[in-house]
């Protein structure tokens, strides 16, 4: 509620009374209408591997940035992309979302479908050239979600990363 507020408030352009009510008028009436399903958080914030997970984005975030000029800046070759399916392990809406957004943050990958119900991420990737480059993107989307569970996952969820390697999935669609 406060940031649709917020958001009402800024839209309008001036902190007063009726902007705030007004605010809380709409956003009560959006929050009834277009009510928000329930998240589940079993786990607790790991601050070593958050740090972890933060700084490894970061990388990741300059890297593919780079990456990504080179393929704009290389004439004569149009980059090669694909759609690549990625079943998740931990299949909670939370992981779902948190693992959609930070892969599509990165430059060159993009969701384009989530299957709620299999909990399969469908990605476009741009710059892959072979079957083994779309398995190492499959690969690191896993290890993605891997250090996201081990920064804010519950201890099942921890457990359910490490006895499901990438090696050891079942209908990975590869």
């Amino acid at each position: 509620m406060i940031v649709l507020v917020t958001v009402w408030v800024l839209l309008w352009g001036t902190l007063s009374w009726a902007n705030v009510l007004g605010g809380l008028v709409v956003g009560l009436v959006v929050l009834t209408v277009f009510p928000l399903p329930p998240v589940t958080f079993a786990g607790r914030v790991h601050p070593v591997p958050l740090l972890r997970f933060a700084l490894r984005f970061l990388r990741d975030l300059v890297v593919a940035s780079v990456q990504i000029a080179v393929l704009a800046l290389r004439f004569g070759h149009p980059p090669l992309g694909a759609i690549i399916a990625v079943p998740l392990r931990v299949r909670s809406d939370l992981n779902l979302t948190l693992t959609a957004e930070a892969l599509s943050l990165v430059p060159g990958s993009l969701i384009v479908e989530v299957d709620r119900d299999a909990g399969i991420l469908y990605v476009h990737v741009l710059g892959v050239r072979d079957r083994a480059e779309v398995e190492r993107f499959r690969d690191g989307v896993l290890e993605l979600e891997a250090r996201l569970i081990a920064a804010i996952g519950s201890a099942q969820e921890q457990r359910l990363i490490r006895e499901h390697t990438p090696s050891t999935l079942e209908g990975s669609s590869r």
